[in-house]
Formats: structure tokens, C-alpha cells, sequence
């Protein structure tokens, strides 16, 4: 199976306007592994293979474990993830499937318990950042053509 569209090729000031917001989450005060968290959860819920193999492979280089990686797709049950990091993790859920409930008031009044307002934001940004890199890659079928069966 072939990718069906090129959007860095036929649209690169889009493309290139989500890298901006990708280079500038780079700057933000939120930790790598608050990030690797947050994508890869986001990448499983909206089942997009490329995001979640290229994540996963970010995480484990910086340090995460893979019994954490193994672990997130229920982190609600899992005991390792902290108080905080489940708090990040329910935000993520709720922000991805925003049609459900949305962030809701309890989740928001556990994120703001563990940061400040503005790594809130910076959180929200992230969540919709991966989330618009899944939503191209799962329509554009980019793991299909970039993928090779070991």
C-alpha cells in the first residue's frame, strides 16, 4: 500500500506552520517524559502505527522504560505511573476524544494540583499538536508506506 497524499508536498505552509508549533513545544518548560507520555497515549487512542513506532523508539532514548510503554494503554490500573503523570494521562485521554466530555472539571482540577497554568497550556498544546500529526499520518496512510515487515 502506497501513501495516498504528500501533505508536506502539496501543502507546505501548513505543514510547515504544525512544525513551528512542534519546534516551539521543544522550548516549553514541560519534561520530556510529561511529552513522550502524552504522544504516545495519543497516538494509541487514535491507533496511528507511524506515531506510535516513532514515539515509543523517542521515549525509550530518553530514558523511558518499556514497562511503562507497555503498560500505558492502561495506565489507569498500571502503579507505575504517579499521581501526576495519570493526571497528564486523563487529560490526554479526554482532549484527544474531545467529543466525549472534553476536558472535564475534575481532570482540570488534577492537572492544576500537580502544574501551573501555564504548563496547562503548554499541555493542551501538546495533546493537540500529536493530534494533528496522528490525524495526517492515519489519513494519509504514511505507516503503510514507510513500513517494512521484519
Amino acid at each position: 500500500m502506497k501513501q495516498r497524499l504528500n501533505i508536506q508536498e502539496l501543502e507546505p505552509n501548513a505543514y510547515n506552520a504544525i512544525l513551528e508549533i512542534y519546534k516551539y513545544l521543544e522550548t516549553t518548560t514541560l519534561s520530556k517524559k510529561s511529552k513522550n507520555l502524552i504522544k504516545i497515549r495519543a497516538s494509541q487512542i487514535n491507533t496511528c502505527a507511524y506515531c506510535i513506532e516513532m514515539h515509543t523508539m523517542e521515549a525509550l532514548k530518553n530514558g523511558e522504560g518499556q514497562n511503562r510503554i507497555f503498560a500505558l494503554s492502561a495506565w489507569r490500573e498500571s502503579p507505575l505511573f504517579s499521581e501526576e503523570e495519570k493526571a497528564l494521562l486523563a487529560a490526554t485521554d479526554e482532549i484527544t476524544q474531545v467529543s466525549n466530555n472534553g476536558l472535564t472539571e475534575g481532570t482540570f482540577q488534577k492537572l492544576k494540583s500537580y502544574f501551573s497554568d501555564n504548563e496547562i497550556a503548554q499541555i493542551i498544546i501538546q495533546i493537540g499538536e500529536i493530534n494533528i500529526w496522528n490525524r495526517i499520518a492515519v489519513s494519509t496512510q504514511m505507516f503503510q508506506a514507510t513500513s517494512k515487515v521484519s
